[in-house]
């Protein structure tokens, strides 16, 4: 499902659109029929953010202002602009914008890129032909969880795919995964 679906917006996106028409491949160069970005949800988006942090700017101006023109205005200010600094620091640590998937699709191959909070980058890859699709009902504390396993029969390896996201949308991830994959395969 695209970002853009007026139904439900979904923490992930194909390019083209996975439900149209498969493109064409393009003879020379490496460029992949399908890309498919996954990210975590995020409570609070940049515009939010900035909000936030203006907010607490102004809010924590309002105490110090009759003290203007005094030495206890500028303890008061730099109090007020460390708990700034730190409110600024730990939201910026709780966002995990460097968390996030890509799945590249070739008519012949499949990439998976996985890059952790930590910024460490893991990759899989394999033939569509040999790709099966699991979702697991319960995997420890996971629900739902989806699981690529591929390389052929002597060099079978599994992955997960989107652990971040809800049980319904990994539900969601598998059903367009399974219809993509057929197509592949047909």
């Amino acid at each position: 499902m695209s970002e853009g679906n007026a139904r439900t917006t979904m923490p992930y996106r194909w390019t083209p659109p996975h439900d149209g028409p498969l493109p064409r491949p393009v003879p020379e160069g490496d460029t992949p029929l399908l890309r498919l970005d996954l990210w975590p949800h995020r409570s609070l988006p940049a515009r939010g953010f900035a909000v936030v942090i203006w907010i607490m700017f102004a809010g924590g101006l309002i105490p110090i202002v009759p003290f203007i023109g005094t030495t206890a205005f500028w303890i008061l200010l730099a109090f007020m602009m460390a708990a700034l600094a730190a409110l600024w620091a730990a939201i910026r640590r709780s966002d995990r914008d460097r968390l996030r998937e890509e799945l590249l699709v070739w008519p012949d191959r499949i990439t998976l890129t996985h890059w952790s909070q930590t910024g460490e980058t893991f990759e899989w890859e394999a033939n569509p032909y040999w790709i099966r699709l699991s979702l697991h009902p319960t995997a420890g504390k996971v629900e739902q969880y989806l699981t690529l396993k591929g390389g052929g029969p002597q060099n079978a390896r599994e992955v997960e795919l989107g652990a971040f996201l809800s049980p319904e949308e990994r539900t969601r991830l598998r059903d367009d995964l399974a219809l993509l994959l057929e197509r592949l395969r047909g």
